[in-house]
């Protein structure tokens, strides 16, 4: 009946071959709920960037997700941004097309741009979704095509020629888009109902991408523009947050995505909007890559806050963006959004960015997102990126955001980053008053050493509640790892059990979590 589809995930780094595809949205609940943004397709070195996933649809009262950008490529082709959702049946908004990735973001030799994405097709009293842009690059991609329209779309645009006249902007129908390259915010939406444009992508003279638009009453807040990869030891351009979501319905717009560097920094992902009384925080931008072996990885974008009522239809906060790679230190996940102060759920954290040096760093997973304040589930915590050089060591897992007061669970801790050696897992979000500890993250994968060690549990509720169960060490291929510690119950409840350890010589078991004070059970420790 209620709740926001699903984001979908980001594709993964392509080497010398494509970048992976980004996940679909899911689909929205029948009433005041929206379809899920698509992932952001992957960066690709000497491809083509992935695509970027659709936007899920709307079902009867409510808007279409947001396709993905395509993702960027070094010395390739952008990939295509997804298309976006359709609009509920009877109301709402089309999603917008997700902006095409830049090609040859290092400024030299040939590529084309993804293709924007098309627009969400519209209801009855519905708007459909704006064409993604093209992607920039030495040849620009094209500009994806604008979902078709409402059957009462005459209706609409006798009563905003006077309304534009009066006030500037119209009431019913989306913001413009923000020109390619320009780093221009995006127009806002109509004041009744309508989506926020697309920020623009940076360029010369202006790296950073723009904000997105906007929406009116009820509508989706614009993307936020991709930042402008850069040849040379420059910084590259810093992605646009996504725009604010419609007062009363609508999500937040996904933030944009950080651009490419060759020897430098990789641009940092923007931030995901924030949302409307009844939306869901927009997704944060993926960090850009760095691909020379002196950059580092940007940063992906935190996920936007919930809006205040959106723990009564099921939404949350948005998930934070992946980490960008960097051959000197992978990019960090971005947190994830807070649900609404008053319930919902946390966003899940970003996936730390990969590393290929022995000496460098991979990113840490990001933080979940807290849940609101009287009930909800604190967010995952994203995984940590891998490390594929000789000696390399994973990255370590994001912490769990914490849960609300009332029945409600810490969120579960991140995996650990495989490697040569593990990454550790993250540690499990804390409950509040009534509710359990998160599980602690399993540690990550090591091919020729360690395992990554689990990380502990979250602490129980300060009334009632069981502490969370410690992870589970990561397999690895010499003397083993130590699982996690079990938490803490706190007056009534038992100890979380510990996490078990690996197979080997040093290898360790977690150690149960403490009883609580009036009633419960001692936690039992892991196996070794």
């Amino acid at each position: 009946m209620f709740g926001a589809g699903g984001i979908g995930g980001d594709g993964g780094l392509g080497g010398g071959g494509d970048g992976g595809a980004g996940g679909a949205g899911g689909a929205a609940g029948l009433v005041a709920s929206s379809g899920g943004s698509g992932g952001a397709g992957g960066f690709s070195q000497g491809g083509t960037g992935g695509a970027g996933g659709d936007g899920g649809k709307g079902t009867m009262l409510g808007c279409g997700g947001v396709g993905g950008v395509g993702g960027s490529s070094l010395l390739g082709d952008g990939g295509a941004g997804g298309n976006g959702g359709n609009s509920g049946l009877v109301l709402g908004t089309g999603g917008a097309g997700g902006a095409g990735g830049q090609a040859a973001t290092n400024n030299s030799g040939p590529g084309v741009g993804g293709d924007g994405g098309h627009g969400g097709a519209a209801g009855l009293l519905s708007v459909g979704g704006n064409g993604g842009n093209p992607g920039t690059g030495p040849t620009l991609g094209g500009a994806g095509t604008a979902g078709s329209s409402s059957p009462l779309q005459p209706v609409f645009s006798a009563v905003n020629t006077p309304a534009e006249a009066l006030l500037g902007r119209p009431l019913i129908g989306n913001g413009a888009n923000a020109a390619p390259g320009s780093g221009q915010n995006g127009a806002p939406g109509g004041i009744l109902l309508g989506d926020g444009g697309a920020g623009g992508s940076g360029g010369p003279g202006h790296v950073n991408g723009g904000a997105g638009g906007l929406a009116g009453l009820m509508g989706t807040g614009g993307p936020g523009g991709a930042g402008a990869g850069v040849g040379g030891s420059d910084a590259a351009g810093t992605g646009g947050m996504g725009g604010h979501g419609g007062l009363i319905g609508g999500n937040g717009g996904v933030g944009g995505a950080g651009g490419a560097a060759s020897s430098g920094t990789g641009g940092d992902g923007g931030r995901g909007g924030i949302a409307g009384l009844l939306g869901a925080g927009g997704a944060g931008g993926a960090g850009g890559a760095a691909v020379s072996d002196t950059g580092a990885g940007g940063t992906g974008g935190r996920g936007g806050t919930a809006g205040l009522l959106a723990g009564l239809v099921g939404a949350g906060g948005g998930h934070g963006g992946t980490g960008g790679f960097g051959h000197t230190h992978g990019g960090d996940g971005g947190a994830g959004g807070n649900a609404s102060p008053v319930s919902g759920f946390g966003g899940a954290g970003g996936t730390g960015g990969g590393n290929s040096d022995s000496t460098g760093t991979s990113g840490t997973g990001g933080t979940g997102g807290n849940a609101g304040l009287l009930y909800g589930a604190g967010g995952a915590g994203g995984d940590g990126g891998f490390n594929d050089a000789p000696g390399g060591t994973g990255g370590t897992g994001g912490h769990g955001g914490d849960a609300g007061w009332v029945a409600s669970s810490g969120g579960i801790g991140g995996t650990g980053g495989f490697g040569d050696v593990g990454g550790g897992g993250g540690a499990g979000g804390d409950a509040t008053l009534l509710g359990c500890g998160g599980i602690g993250g399993t540690g990550g994968y090591g091919t020729i050493g360690d395992g990554g060690d689990g990380g502990h549990g979250g602490a129980a509720g300060d009334l009632l509640g069981n502490g969370g169960a410690g992870g589970a060490a990561g397999q690895g291929a010499t003397s083993g790892a130590v699982g996690g510690d079990g938490g803490n119950a706190v007056t009534i409840g038992n100890g979380g059990n510990g996490g078990n350890g690996d197979q080997g010589v040093t290898a360790g078991n977690g150690t149960g979590g403490h009883a609580g004070l009036l009633v419960g059970q001692m936690g039992i420790d892991g196996k070794p």
